[in-house]
């Protein structure tokens, strides 16, 4: 399973490279406005510190501005995949993208059938917001495993990204059912190294040594 950071802090995705968990990296419009910074610099600095794939988002909602937009955006590099929301006239631009070999990554899945379509129109990625889900009461893991097995059974070549990962256990759960990749923050990858049995076990060594050492 593939570790991309969701963020547009340039400091965020260098800890994470740090750690040797950075495949790749997802970014949004509410992300780059949290930077402060001009998305012109933000997209530049991270697509050139980042070697895997880059998710940039196009804001038009029509086909039409959409493919605009994604020529644009694939100046900042050749590891650029355009984020096209899940919506009809996304699935038309996805289409035409990936006739033109440009990779696509649909966000703002909620359900199984809408994975389905982005699969049939060429998408590169899916990104299912398990998070966001789990809000409404329902099970975002649950929707995540159905893709898996729609994906499966047709041979769809789509890779599932889970995004809206809230806790380490979406996480494990992912991993376990198979998903492609997890887009997270950096945070949680803090987390997922953590363990009160790890802490207290590195206690009792260092404890341990320094008696040595006495």
């Amino acid at each position: 399973m593939e570790y991309f950071i969701d963020s547009a802090s340039i400091e965020e995705i260098k800890e994470a490279d740090s750690l040797g968990v950075l495949d790749g990296v997802t970014t949004n419009p509410s992300l780059i406005a949290k930077s402060g910074r001009p998305f012109n610099e933000v997209a530049k600095e991270i697509c050139r510190w980042v070697k895997g794939p880059v998710s940039l988002e196009v804001i038009g909602t029509t086909a039409t501005e959409m493919l605009r937009e994604a020529k644009e955006l694939r100046k900042y590099g050749d590891n650029v995949v355009v984020k096209i929301p899940m919506m009809s006239e996304g699935l038309k631009a996805v289409k035409i993208l990936a006739a033109e070999g440009i990779p696509t990554n649909v966000t703002l899945i909620f359900q199984p059938v809408q994975a389905l379509l982005a699969a049939k129109a060429g998408a590169t990625y899916v990104s299912p917001f398990i998070g966001r889900i789990d809000d409404l009461g329902q099970d975002g893991l649950a929707m995540v495993a159905d893709i898996i097995q729609i994906f499966g059974q047709y041979s769809f070549k789509t890779k599932v990204l889970a995004a809206s990962i809230r806790h380490p256990i979406h996480v494990l759960e992912c991993a376990k059912m198979g998903v492609d990749v997890v887009t997270l923050p950096v945070k949680i990858v803090h987390q997922l190294t953590r363990h009160p049995l790890t802490d207290s076990g590195l206690k009792t060594f260092l404890d341990d040594w320094k008696k040595v050492k006495a």
